[in-house]
């Protein structure tokens, strides 16, 4: 998929794919542009398992320290990962476009401190929030054989059990159950699936 320069043969993107990230060699990823804000120092910033895909649109927001994996034939097709700890997501995973998955604010919450921050980075050279996060990056976990629909936004800290889907425009602000439908803002309960309905 990738040659010996960590170039995608074809990219209608003149970049490369990092060194820290492991894409097998049965992984897909549309574009180098999906790196565009990678900037993790980790060891393995990255881990794509067999058959996993990452299409056009979907995006590596990866802090200094950040790592992600995906799980064998995981299909990515369009999402935002914002990442400054940790994210997983499990096999045969289904992440809708526009999702976004995020274990970090990267803003204060305080109003004023926040004020502060976007005053500073209007005053400073590089647009780019810097310095310490104001809390702790908190993991996601995406279980196996989740469908997350379009427009989902899944918060900081949260897990969502093997076999769940997650209804169009959801807002994840609390764990959910393997096998399990939830939606709305903030998700809810619509109903189990039995094992079977969701394989």
């Amino acid at each position: 998929m990738i040659d010996s320069s960590r170039r995608i043969p074809g990219d209608w993107y003149d970049g490369t794919i990092p060194a820290n990230a492991f894409l097998d060699e049965t992984a897909y990823v549309e574009t180098s542009y999906s790196f565009l804000l990678y900037r993790t120092q980790a060891p393995t910033g990255l881990r794509m398992g067999p058959g996993s895909s990452a299409y056009r649109g979907t995006m590596f927001d990866l802090g200094s320290e950040a790592a992600v994996s995906v799980g064998e034939y995981a299909l990515l097709n369009g999402a935002w990962i914002i990442c400054d700890g940790r994210v997983e997501i499990g096999a045969y995973a289904l992440i809708s476009w526009n999702v976004v998955l995020m274990d970090s604010y990267r803003v204060p919450q305080d109003p004023a401190e926040r004020r502060q921050a976007v005053h500073r980075l209007a005053s400073g050279g590089i647009r780019r929030l810097a310095g310490p996060a104001p809390a702790p990056a908190r993991p996601i976990r995406i279980g196996r054989n989740v469908w997350i629909g379009f427009d989902v936004c899944v918060l900081p800290g949260i897990s969502i059990g093997e076999g769940s889907v997650i209804g169009a425009r959801s807002v994840v602000a609390a764990d959910v159950p393997p096998y399990t439908v939830v939606a709305g803002n903030p998700a809810r309960f619509v109903r189990k699936l039995e094992r079977g309905e969701s394989a």
